[in-house]
Order: structure tokens, then sequence, then C-alpha cells
């Protein structure tokens, strides 16, 4: 990496740790500011290296790095709370659960389920609206997907 790209994704880390910016042409707009020429493309090639997600806290949406979502406990509150704001959708799979979320909200839900470290899963795969869940066994899948469709009353 070059030295004006490290100091562009430190300046884009510094910024999304300080405000609240929920859009990229706010980023665009606060990174110029600072002394960075940038394009909405750049940022958003930035936000992934730095591993930037969209979240919703207090009732709004905004990027925020993986460290941020460290310091939030992660528990079955925090999961609910999740899954009733962005899961869309559960299907069990054999062993996988699939689930379905708004666009570009999987990561956010993969993200906390591998922080909650539950005895069922192996891991997560997300893409962009949808999570696999992997899960040790095929009974363990169902009973995963059985409860957390109780939690969105599906």
């Amino acid at each position: 990496m070059t030295d004006a790209r490290n100091r562009r994704l430190a300046a884009l880390a510094d910024l999304l740790r300080r405000h609240v910016l929920t859009r990229q042409d706010e980023l665009v707009a606060a990174l110029r500011e600072a002394g960075h020429e940038v394009t909405q493309a750049t940022v958003s090639r930035d936000l992934d290296q730095l591993g930037a997600v969209k979240i919703r806290r207090g009732g709004e949406t905004r990027y925020a790095l993986s460290e941020q979502l460290d310091a939030v406990p992660a528990g079955e509150m925090r999961l609910r709370r999740l899954f009733a704001e962005w899961v869309r959708a559960i299907e069990p799979a054999a062993s996988l659960v699939v689930l379905k979320t708004p666009p570009g909200s999987a990561h956010l839900v993969g993200v906390a389920l591998d922080a909650a470290a539950l005895e069922a899963v192996a891991g997560t795969i997300s893409g962009d609206d949808t999570l696999f869940v992997a899960c040790r066994s095929v009974t363990e899948a169902e009973e995963l997907a059985r409860s957390w469709q109780a939690w969105l009353g599906t």
C-alpha cells in the first residue's frame, strides 16, 4: 500500500470512529475536506478494506468498524435485536441455516453470530443479503432455525 493510501485509510477509520456517517457521499465529502481526493468507488473499496459495515443504533443507520461492534456485548438479547431489525427470512438447508437480510446487511448479522460463539455454529459465510450459518449437524441446524424463526414470530 502506498503512504497516501495508508493516510487515507487512517483518516477514514478516524471519521468512522468520531462521527455518525450514513452515506458514502458523506464520507467522500468528509475525506475531501480532510485533504484526500477520493471518489465514491474509492471510498467503497476503502470501507471494504477496513471491514466497515452498516449498523443500526438508536434508530439510525451508520457505518462502523468491526472494533465498534465488539464493544457491544454479544448475548442472546443482542442477537434477538439484530435478528428483529435485519433478518427477513430463515430457512434450514441440511446442516446450514440460510438467513436473508436487506442488501448490505448479511455481514452485520454474521459478525454478531461469530462473536456469540454459539456451540452449534461451526462458522458463517456472509454475502450481500444472504448469510450461511454452518452447523455441526442437521439436527442442530433445524433446532437453530426453529428457535430463530420464533424470535421473528414466523
